[in-house]
């Protein structure tokens, strides 16, 4: 009983038993999906390799000294940097985008890579501000220092992963102590960008609800006129920033506010993934028995539309066991970092948990149908040798924080 009560208190159980199933999940889904399939019959052994690989990454980072994600921070971030250009170089491209470095017959994405970097540099500036950050220049370089690899992955182009760094950026202001109107001044023109994309009444709805919380906050006049002429501005450089985008990417945006318009084209796979979670009931059709899945309507669902695999073979039961997961996972990451005594430590996790949410959420949103098809893998299930890794070696300094959490503050 002893021993017992030492492992679990040196161990999270809830960090690392959710996850492992989520990835024993993954590895049914993708065995089904590319099972005698004439391009990835190889993907599901690929993926059990990386498996072994990343809990062997985790067990090692897991006994780290608790120190080391502070040394390691600025470097980290600096060498992500490096690489992030050196992409733009000599990378492969895949799918349009020059992301991926290859060496012989390994190849990984360094922008997975600077999720890490940027998370462990983003928490030692925030946790080296004394206050809470609410001053211009302290907000400012934690833009910056978020922003830089987004400008890096936007040239490359991935606009889905610069989303999830947008993300983490945010997030992690937000939790270093921002105030609740300098948060409102930073999220205020993605709100109303967002609202554009759905036509001009909504745009004018998002600027209502802006000059509502000017008016909450009550600051001085030409404060709140300075703020909602920067939300107008934001609002019509909507329609230049959609005509930088490519082709596929605005067609997606398209397919996202309406699906039917091109259902044989950009709305295809997000229509065939609702038709898949759909047809699979209560319980599902059974292991290797989903039409949409075996007789592949939909291209490489083993990756961003993995999710639909399990909702259509497993049904509700299987889809709502995910979620309860993924749900499970975030609970134990909030409450790990708000009873961190280090404000270092507590960044890394929000940071952590704001990469595996927003990954989680669009991705199960763009299997449902309610967020655009940008292409993010759905964490520990999709198939992917660097997201697998990365994700377990996030949560492997998660499980390092938690396991020296009474020997430093």
């Amino acid at each position: 009983m002893r021993i017992s009560y030492k492992i679990q208190d040196r161990f999270d159980f809830g960090l690392f038993i959710p996850a492992l199933l989520l990835i024993v999940m993954g590895l049914i889904a993708i065995y089904s999906s590319t099972y005698n399939h004439p391009t990835a019959s190889g993907n599901f052994e690929r993926q059990v390799v990386w498996v072994f690989v990343s809990l062997i990454a985790f067990f090692i980072i897991y006994f780290l000294p608790g120190q080391t994600f502070k040394y390691f921070a600025i470097p980290s971030y600096i060498v992500t940097l490096f690489f992030l250009v050196v992409v733009l170089v000599v990378g492969n491209k895949v799918y349009g985008a020059r992301s991926w470095l290859a060496y012989g017959p390994i190849g990984f994405q360094p922008s997975e890579i600077a999720k890490i970097g940027t998370i462990f540099v983003l928490a030692y500036w925030l946790s080296e501000r004394k206050d809470d950050i609410n001053n211009i220049k302290d907000i400012g370089v934690a833009l910056a220092i978020g922003f830089l690899p987004i400008m890096l992955i936007l040239l490359e182009p991935d606009m889905g992963t610069a989303i999830v760094f947008s993300v983490i950026t945010l997030t992690m202001i937000f939790w270093s102590g921002i105030s609740l109107f300098a948060l409102f001044v930073v999220l205020s023109p993605g709100i109303v960008i967002f609202a554009s994309i759905f036509g001009t009444w909504s745009f004018i709805v998002a600027l209502i609800f802006v000059l509502g919380a000017l008016a909450f906050f009550k600051r001085d006049l030409f404060t709140s006129a300075s703020i909602f002429v920067m939300n107008i501005a934001a609002g019509f450089f909507f329609d230049f920033g959609f005509s930088l985008l490519k082709p596929h990417q605005q067609k997606r945006i398209e397919a996202f506010i309406d699906p039917s318009a091109d259902p044989l084209g950009s709305g295809y796979n997000a229509l065939q993934a609702k038709v898949a979670i759909g047809s699979g009931g209560f319980l599902g059709k059974g292991f290797m028995e989903g039409n949409q899945t075996q007789l592949r309507f939909i291209p490489e669902q083993w990756t961003d539309f993995i999710y639909c695999v399990i909702g259509e073979e497993f049904g509700f039961v299987g889809s709502v066991l995910v979620l309860l997961l993924f749900f499970f996972l975030f609970y134990r990451l909030v409450k790990i970092a708000s009873s961190s005594k280090s404000k270092f430590n507590g960044l890394i996790i929000i940071g952590v948990l704001a990469t595996l949410f927003i990954h989680f959420a669009i991705n199960v949103g763009m299997n449902v149908g309610v967020a655009p098809v940008i292409g993010l893998p759905l964490p520990f299930v999709s198939y992917g040798g660097s997201s697998l890794l990365v994700n377990t070696v996030m949560l492997a300094i998660v499980a390092n924080i938690y396991r020296n959490r009474k020997t430093h503050a």
